[in-house]
């Protein structure tokens, strides 16, 4: 029996699900039932309000604008950095977890960048989930590790002491950093992907703030996607650099709220002993760090413990982002289905005052989420019937609507660019010219991809399917690339 089975036990929303008020109830169909009633409109009118559908998407879309605005007033200044800890305070031991699956190509350059952090982890683990590729002769002619027993860790690496090799059979990602965990001995606890590099300066930048708040128990760093050097890798970069952006300053508006769920996993910080207490990750959720946070913050609000969940600004770390469309589309595949899961397990959670801003506010959210990306290709399939059936006044109608919109965004994102720039001290591939080009572009190809790969989620959440999956590696392997912070990549890896 593990460490970890007490509590996931008895908080696995899961495994012992709690009563649903009807507020949360309610609040789950609000989604599907808004899009019947919508649909019905656009059979019945033939005037803008038959586009009711893309009406509501854009209102809503744009209310979630105007919340992150306000919510991201206080970067306006550039965002003081945590004082480090004073010289004589003891400092917290950190161990880093590195899940792989079959990485060789990209085990040593993200083992070596880690390794050279300023306040480097006090212990690597590699967890390896059961790899049949070459991780094995990488791990012996650069680290001197020879393969232990299956389910059993190795001794220190004689080349970088820090560094010891589980070796597991092939169970997923969860269930590897599950099998890590308890052979920490560190208060703090890393979790980084084996396709993510961490910027210099990443790791004591993360490290400060656990220190400097001894409520922390959850924190992501900020990630920065690279694709490869190709046309179609830099396009699919050139986007999704966008995306996180957006994404990571919404991470911060919820975090102002003390509604933050979404921790990356990819380059993740944890006070231990709470992953223990929780029970550490689902590995039957597509998402294992998302449904943590969730565990967490539920713990947090029934034992009246004040545990904070942060994003770290000056954390930074790049990971391997998908370079194709179908890549593309199975990254977001497992991550909405994931998301649906969680949602639903957690549903009475949802709009239930108990849980603070975080079940009035942030759960409320998420629940209209969960259609969102249905109304976006049905707004879209509409415009596109009418266009075939030559409802051009209509259709022209539509079109004012979403460049008003367009511009909307546009405005939003220049500013909210500016404010990223001070937030994370980083600027690199954020030209003005290029935002204004994919601010333009996204709604009619990236943003239909995103959607298209969602609605593949809720296929995989009703199927039950979905799962950690083979990833190809584009940006670690191959032709050298700048990273932020100044680290480069080899020719080859």
């Amino acid at each position: 029996m593990s460490i970890l089975d007490p509590g996931f036990q008895a908080l696995s929303p899961r495994l012992s699900p709690r009563p649903v008020p009807w507020v949360g109830a309610l609040l789950g169909w609000a989604g599907p039932a808004l899009l019947v009633i919508l649909l019905w409109q656009s059979v019945m009118r033939s005037s803008l309000l038959g586009w009711s559908v893309g009406l509501a998407y854009i209102g809503y879309d744009t209310f979630l604008l105007l919340f992150t605005a306000v919510q991201l007033w206080p970067l306006r200044h550039a965002m003081r950095a945590t004082p480090p800890p004073s010289a004589d305070m003891p400092r917290a031991r950190l161990g880093a977890i590195v899940a792989a699956h079959n990485e060789a190509q990209s085990l040593r350059i993200t083992i070596d960048t880690l390794a050279a952090q300023d306040q480097a982890p006090d212990l690597i683990v590699l967890a390896d989930d059961g790899s049949t590729d070459d991780s094995a002769q990488v791990l012996r002619d650069a680290y001197g590790l020879e393969p232990p027993a299956p389910g059993q860790m190795s001794a220190s690496s004689p080349v970088l002491p820090s560094l010891r090799w589980l070796r597991l059979p092939h169970g997923g990602k969860a269930r590897a950093l599950n099998t890590a965990i308890p052979l920490l001995d560190t208060e703090l606890l890393l979790t980084v992907d084996a396709d993510t590099l961490l910027a210099p300066g990443a790791l004591a930048a993360m490290r400060d703030a656990f220190a400097a708040e001894p409520q922390l128990v959850a924190a992501t760093g900020v990630l920065v996607p690279i694709c490869g050097t190709r046309p179609t890798e830099r396009l699919f970069q050139w986007f999704q650099r966008y995306e996180y952006v957006r994404n990571f300053l919404s991470r911060f508006a919820w975090m102002q709220q003390d509604g933050l769920l979404l921790i990356s996993g990819a380059f993740a910080g944890f006070r231990r002993q709470a992953v223990i207490t929780v029970g550490g990750f689902d590995a039957d959720c597509m998402v294992e760090d998302y449904e943590l946070i969730h565990r967490m913050h539920r713990h947090a609000h029934e034992t009246g413990q004040d545990w904070r969940v942060r994003v770290i600004g000056r954390a930074i770390a790049s990971t391997d982002a998908p370079a194709s469309p179908m890549a593309f589309m199975r990254q977001r595949r497992r991550w909405f289905g994931g998301f649906l899961q969680t949602q639903h397990w957690n549903r009475d959670m949802v709009g239930n005052p108990a849980f603070g801003t975080l079940g009035t506010r942030m759960l409320v959210v998420k629940a209209l989420d969960t259609a969102q990306p249905i109304f976006g290709l049905v707004a879209f399939g509409i415009l596109v019937s009418l266009l075939v059936r030559g409802a051009l006044p209509l259709a022209g109608a539509i079109v004012v609507v979403m460049l008003a919109k367009v511009v909307i965004d546009l405005t939003f994102h220049l500013w909210s660019i500016a404010l990223y720039r001070r937030w994370t001290g980083q600027s690199d591939g954020l030209g003005i010219g290029r935002a204004l080009i994919a601010s333009f572009f996204e709604p009619f190809t990236f943003q239909l991809l995103r959607h298209a790969g969602a609605c593949w989620g809720w296929i995989a959440f009703l199927s039950g399917g979905g799962s950690w999956g083979k990833q190809s590696r584009t940006a670690l392997a191959g032709s050298a690339i700048t990273l932020p912070g100044g680290v480069r990549t080899p020719e080859t890896v």
